[in-house]
């Protein structure tokens, strides 16, 4: 069984195209369903951004599930296998590890090393975690993932460095944050973002809108922000300097009309940040006198082959090591049912052999007996050192596919027991 990673992200599409994509989290538990009626998976999940769609799955066979989990991103972006497939990337075994190592610590993101990316691949292993279609392989691997991404903000310079999606937005505004009258519209995890930046940015006032009133509340509440409800938008498009809006609704909340209607003619500075996808905003706010529209599809645009160099050679470092690191204990651990297989038939053969000699000689005594089991014991293991001390050296240096399938071959070990040490050795 391997990793196999299919996904689509700003660096291999257009932001029009990942809007097709965009999924709910509803949308992505069904995706994640319907990975797992794949007739080579055995275990799912996936990584859902504003910028990203990654399927993670562990899977017994590469080009049947590659079709299978490509055909799943072709229905859902209805768009034809020819139009979609040259936008997609996939990853397989260690490359699948390297990946998904990169994606965790942030060197991958639109915005490289900002750290929202961290929880959200916490929140696709939860999310295999609640459904069950995570087991023994992908926990192991997305829990070292998390642990990378940790490392790396801990050790590096780089959350002094890298900003986030909505830190690079505002960077953008013409209007200056400080004393600004601020709309932030949604209440998940970037508005939560967009509204500590603004606090932290001297911004004069701060309304929090959601369609769900006790959600608005109590982001509101964590800093000195208004909640308001859903009508209000209108009133506070009229008044506000800033509008952040981040809630992936099916179609756009802050349409033309409303803000024509709400300007009343005005061509005050106006900024309008759209970090949803599908998008919030009606993108031919753009044209309107005064109003800046700052989006994902511009800020990909932007943002595209920019590095910031603080912290990241470190990032990439630390993440370079604990690839190298994983992989190594992954292949000894693919050795290891092998091995005890081996050393178990060698028990076996010890254990029928000294009954044999007791039958033959039972006027041995007992003293004699456990003499001669102890020797015979120790011929066998001294024969099986040299062999199992080679193999488990050879699987640090390269794959250990063929010297545990020769292993098996050479000394007929029953696949059956090799899986089920294999079971037992995955286990949590």
């Amino acid at each position: 069984m391997s990793v196999l990673v299919v996904g689509i992200s700003h660096k291999s599409a257009p932001v029009e195209l990942l809007e097709r994509l965009a999924l709910d989290g509803d949308g992505t538990t069904k995706l994640i369903a319907d990975v797992m009626g794949g007739e080579h998976v055995s275990e799912a999940t996936a990584i859902v951004t504003c910028n990203r769609l990654e399927v993670y799955a562990e899977v017994d066979r590469f080009h049947g599930s590659v079709e299978d989990l490509s055909g799943l991103l072709v229905a859902r972006a209805q768009q034809s296998t020819e139009a979609l497939l040259p936008h997609l990337y996939v990853h397989y075994d260690e490359g699948a590890v390297s990946h998904l190592f990169q994606v965790a610590a942030g060197l991958d993101s639109m915005v490289v090393g900002e750290g929202q990316i961290l929880g959200q691949t916490r929140e696709a292993l939860r999310i295999g975690q609640e459904q069950g279609t995570v087991g023994p392989a992908l926990n192991t691997l997305f829990q070292q993932a998390l642990r990378v991404g940790k490392r790396a903000h801990a050790e590096t310079d780089i959350d002094r460095a890298a900003p986030s999606l909505v830190t690079a937005a505002l960077e953008r505004s013409t209007v200056p944050v400080a004393g600004a009258r601020a709309l932030v519209i949604g209440a998940g995890a970037m508005a939560s973002l967009a509204v500590a930046h603004l606090s932290r940015s001297g911004a004069a006032s701060i309304k929090v809108l959601n369609r769900t009133a006790a959600r608005a509340e109590r982001l509101a509440g964590e800093y000195a922000a208004t909640s308001v409800p859903p009508e209000a938008l209108g009133a506070e498009l009229a008044t506000a300097d800033i509008v952040i809006s981040c809630t992936g609704a099916p179609e756009p909340l802050v349409r033309l009309g409303d803000v024509v209607t709400a300007r009343g003619g005005s061509d005050r500075p106006l900024t309008v940040i759209d970090l949803a996808l599908p998008h919030d905003v009606d993108p031919s706010l753009a044209d309107l006198p005064g109003v800046q529209l700052v989006n994902l599809a511009g800020l990909a645009e932007e943002l595209r082959g920019l590095e910031t160099t603080a912290g990241v050679d470190d990032v990439r470092t630390i993440v370079g090591q604990e690839i190298s690191a994983f992989l190594a204990v992954r292949r000894q651990a693919s050795v290891t049912p092998t091995v005890v297989a081996l050393r178990s038939m060698a028990t076996s053969v010890v254990d029928a052999e000294m009954e044999r000699l007791a039958s033959r000689l039972p006027d041995l005594d007992e003293a004699t007996l456990a003499e001669l089991l102890h020797t015979v014991r120790r011929v066998a293991d001294k024969l099986l050192h040299e062999p199992t001390v080679r193999v488990k050296e050879l699987a640090d240096a390269e794959p250990a596919v063929s010297y545990t399938a020769a292993l098996a071959e050479l000394f007929r070990l029953d696949p059956d027991a090799v899986e089920a040490i294999s079971r037992a050795e995955g286990q949590p």
